[in-house]
């Protein structure tokens, strides 16, 4: 008896890393790398910089931020919708996403997209609020 719950539990620990490990993969399409973070002289905000790389493919969903987003596409096309207006944007163009505003971006290219995210927030608040 004791052999058999030894071995349960062992088939349920395997199926759980299994389980977790192909939950990771689908939610794989998009890779952040923090770049900066820093204290502005403006009372109760800071800068955040981040690279976003973008699968082909890959839709990052509705979202806000605690604070203005300004965007640089380093490489491919991407197309944000920013308070229900859709815009494409290729590599050397910019974007800004004020504060608040619920939005979402697609690599609608054939290759990686990547941007330089700069975020310009309120201290302390979550960067990210997902719109369900």
């Amino acid at each position: 008896m004791k052999t058999i719950l030894i071995i349960a539990v062992a088939v349920l620990t395997v199926g759980s890393a299994l389980a977790l490990h192909v939950t990771k993969a689908q939610q794989s399409g998009t890779k952040r790398t923090d770049l900066q973070r820093h204290d502005l002289s403006a009372p109760g905000r800071e800068v955040i910089q981040v690279r976003v790389d973008f699968d082909p493919g890959y839709v990052a969903p509705m979202h806000t931020h605690p604070g203005e987003e300004i965007i640089y596409v380093i490489e491919g096309t991407l197309e944000y919708e920013i308070g229900g207006k859709k815009s494409t944007v290729n590599a050397g163009e910019v974007l800004f996403v004020p504060a608040g505003t619920p939005h979402a971006a697609t690599n609608v290219g054939s290759g990686n997209g990547a941007e330089l995210a700069t975020y310009v927030v309120e201290k302390g608040k979550p960067l990210v609020t997902m719109i369900k």
